[in-house]
C-alpha cells in the first residue's frame, strides 16, 4: 500500500455548484497546476473513494481527498526549522492546515543562516511537532498577526490569495506628525542603492506599491494610523510613511533620529480559509507597550 505523507479530506458542502474535478482543483480551490497534473496522472485525487476522470462532475456532499507523497512540492527539504522546546507562541486561530499567529516585536520571522534559532518559524515547529512553512513574514521591528501552513499543499493557495488580494492585513502605526483623514499611496518602491537594507521610492527596480492609510487620531506632533497594504512589498510601509513626511516612531531604517523603538504592529488579518472560502477576521491585540505609550504620545 502506498504511504502518502500528506492527506487532505474535504466534503462538498449543499450548495456546492456541479463542476468538473478539474475546475474544483483549479478553479475553485486554486491548486497549481502542478499538484493537479500529479493528482491526475498518479490518480491520487478521490470522489468518494475512487478515482474519476478530471472531467467527471462533483456534487454535494461528495468526499473529495487529496493525497500528496511529497515529491510533488518543488522544495520539500527547505523547511527544515529547527523546532523550539516549550515555545511561547501566542496562536490567535489554528485549523487543520495553518494557523494565525502573534509575532512579538524583536523576533526575527525565520532563521536566515543554517542552524538558527530563536525564530518564530522555530516556535511554531517546536508547537507543531513538526515542520511549519512559511507564508509570508514581517519585520524584526515589526509585531502582529502571522499566517504560517502546517502543510506545503495549503502554501500556494495562500499565496495565490494573497497576490489576489483577497487576504487582506491590517496595520496600526504611531507616527510622526500630524496625517489627517485617508487617502492612497502609489509611490513605487526599488532598492537603495546607497543602502543595502534600505528601499526607497522610485530606487533601483522599482515596483508598484500600493498603500491605503485611515488616520485613527492625531494631533499636532503624532498620528495613530491604520494601514491596509494594497501590495506587499518589502519595508512598504515604512517606506511610504517616511516618503510622505511621516516616519514610524522608533524606525531604526527609516527614522534613525528616534529614540524609541518602532510602533508598527499588524493588528488584523482577514482570511480566506483554504478549500471552504470561508471569510473570518482575526484580530491581534496590541501589545502592552504600545498601548500603554500612546497616553505618553497623547493619542489615548
Amino acid at each position: 500500500m502506498t504511504n502518502y505523507q500528506w492527506q487532505i479530506r474535504e466534503q462538498l458542502t449543499a450548495n456546492q455548484p456541479a463542476i468538473s474535478i478539474r475546475e474544483l482543483l483549479q478553479r475553485q480551490w486554486l491548486l497549481p497546476n502542478r499538484f493537479v497534473h500529479y493528482l491526475r496522472s498518479r490518480r491520487q485525487v478521490l470522489v468518494n473513494g475512487k478515482y474519476h476522470p478530471m472531467n467527471t462532475t462533483v456534487h454535494p456532499g461528495d468526499q473529495v481527498m487529496l493525497q500528496f507523497k511529497g515529491d510533488e512540492f518543488r522544495h520539500p527539504g527547505n523547511n527544515q526549522y529547527i523546532p523550539t522546546r516549550r515555545p511561547k507562541l501566542a496562536v490567535l486561530y489554528e485549523n487543520r492546515d495553518l494557523l494565525v499567529v502573534n509575532k512579538p516585536r524583536g523576533q526575527k520571522s525565520h532563521p536566515n543562516e543554517m542552524g538558527e534559532t530563536g525564530t518564530l518559524m522555530n516556535d511554531v515547529a517546536g508547537y507543531l511537532h513538526h515542520q511549519a512553512y512559511m507564508v509570508h513574514r514581517i519585520d524584526l521591528q515589526t509585531s502582529g498577526a502571522v499566517i504560517v501552513a502546517k502543510n506545503p499543499v495549503v502554501v500556494p493557495i495562500l499565496d495565490r490569495l494573497i497576490s489576489q488580494g483577497r487576504i487582506h492585513r491590517e496595520y496600526l502605526a504611531l507616527v510622526e506628525g500630524q496625517i489627517k483623514g485617508s487617502g492612497e499611496w502609489n509611490w513605487p518602491i526599488g532598492n537603495d542603492p546607497s543602502d543595502i537594507r534600505k528601499r526607497k521610492v522610485n530606487g533601483e527596480h522599482s515596483q508598484r506599491a500600493q498603500t491605503f492609510y485611515q488616520t485613527v487620531k492625531s494631533n499636532s506632533e503624532y498620528s495613530l494610523v491604520d494601514l491596509k497594504l494594497g501590495t506587499g512589498r518589502t519595508h512598504q510601509l515604512r517606506v511610504h510613511l517616511e516618503y510622505s513626511g511621516h516616519p514610524i516612531v522608533g524606525d531604526p531604517i527609516y527614522n534613525p533620529s528616534s529614540s524609541a523603538k518602532m510602533y508598527l504592529h499588524g493588528y488584523k488579518q482577514r482570511l480566506v480559509v483554504p478549500f471552504s472560502n470561508q471569510k473570518i477576521t482575526i484580530t491581534a491585540p496590541l501589545p502592552d507597550y504600545f498601548s500603554q505609550d500612546l497616553v505618553k504620545y497623547h493619542l489615548e
